[in-house]
């Protein structure tokens, strides 16, 4: 116990020296909570709705970039063989160093939220689940910095790896870009992702409908988390002489990448996953009969001769035919339901309370907003789409 308290003073007095270190810890996830306020500073309420994201990239930062950079910098100068030498327990050295960084995660954490409070977004009610949340989510990045300390022979590698962890989810994991933004693939593929997990689990406590991070978010930053500390200290180097190459216990690797994919497989198979019968949107109901014809199946596209004379169009849109409407629209260049553009909600995913509050608010106006009473059926469906366009201006 006094090897691991020694140890947890002298690395944190380290840490608040080091320039670079504080940089990563603190301003830099202070840049990332900047700039998603200057993109999303039309919100009702600031930054309420990516909270989980910010928390996430804080928390990445400093367990798979700074925490890995600091173990191998010091094991490249000779101090982790002389631990090493010591009597302490092996367990208690590294333990101290996990913990130091737990603690700096959560200052780092308090800071981002101080900001945000500051900003303008109120505290959040569930703050015992935030906690939760945030000790989930520290375990399994921990844990994979921990790996990421074992494979790198030098500082370089360090931030080479961490990138390669890092850059992918917050690309197509669900950290920096919104899964409801995401393709159908990345969607799939963000699943085996462990960043995806940790913006759901932390998201929850502030927009979330559930108390607690729900069974699949909690199991799988469990799983990846016991795997890649268990890995991670197997595959502990005391010695900078010793590459990770020519030493043995690889197939930790293959344990910790199977707890990766037992996580996707298990988002994959959950019934709350995104399904294809959740993302593809429904066909249209046909009309009436009494009024317009069945639609006809669209003919199979053919490249045709260029019309000798131009095509002037019905003189109205009443003379408008199914037929012209099948062979002219192309319905398979439309946008994605769940893109940027009037982004639709997959059936059962209940809307943000801020959200709701404006829905209920549209809904109950529109029946008496006078464009959308006019006489003329073309103009008034013009108003009505000029509604939904609203979302798409203040997104772009």
């Amino acid at each position: 116990m006094r090897a691991f308290r020694e140890q947890f003073v002298v690395g944190l007095r380290l840490y608040y020296r080091n320039k670079m270190a504080l940089f990563y810890g603190y301003l830099f996830p202070a840049i990332f909570l900047l700039a998603f306020w200057v993109l999303y500073r039309h919100d009702s309420v600031p930054l309420v709705r990516h909270m989980g994201q910010l928390l996430t990239v804080t928390i990445l930062g400093g367990a798979c970039l700074g925490m890995p950079t600091t173990i191998v910098s010091e094991r490249e100068k000779g101090v982790w063989r002389r631990y090493r030498m010591t009597p302490a327990p092996t367990l208690a050295l590294i333990a101290s160093a996990l913990a130091l960084r737990f603690c700096l995660l959560i200052t780092a954490g308090l800071l981002q939220l101080a900001l945000a409070i500051a900003i303008g977004m109120p505290l959040p009610d569930r703050l015992a689940t935030l906690s939760a949340a945030f000790v989930l989510v520290a375990f399994a990045f921990l844990g994979l910095g921990l790996v990421v300390a074992a494979l790198a022979d030098n500082v370089p590698s360090v931030q080479a790896l961490g990138q390669c962890i890092f850059l992918p989810m917050l690309i197509v994991g669900g950290v920096a870009v919104p899964l409801e933004s995401l393709p159908n693939w990345a969607l799939h593929l963000s699943a085996f992702f462990p960043g995806r997990y940790a913006v759901a689990a932390l998201q929850a406590s502030f927009t979330g409908p559930a108390a607690w991070p729900s069974f699949l978010n909690s199991s799988a930053l469990l799983l990846i988390g016991a795997a890649s500390l268990t890995a991670g200290i197997q595959m502990f180097r005391w010695d900078a002489q010793q590459r990770f190459a020519s030493r043995g216990g690889k197939l930790w690797l293959a344990f910790v990448f199977a707890a990766w994919g037992a996580a996707g497989l298990l988002s994959e198979t959950h019934s709350s996953r995104p399904s294809s019968a959740q993302t593809t949107p429904p066909p249209p109901s046909p009309p009436p009969a009494a009024s317009v014809q069945p639609p006809t199946p669209a003919p199979t596209p053919a490249i045709l001769p260029a019309p000798k004379t131009p095509y002037a169009g019905p003189p109205n849109w009443q003379a408008v035919t199914v037929a012209e409407i099948n062979r002219d629209v192309d319905f398979a260049g439309l946008p994605p339901d769940s893109g940027i553009v009037t982004p639709i909600a997959r059936p059962g995913v209940e809307a943000p309370p801020e959200i709701q509050e404006q829905l209920d608010v549209l809904s109950a106006a529109l029946p008496s907003w006078p464009p959308g009473n006019i006489t003329d059926p073309v103009q008034r469906v013009r108003n009505l789409m000029y509604v939904a366009a609203v979302p798409d201006v203040l997104e772009m």
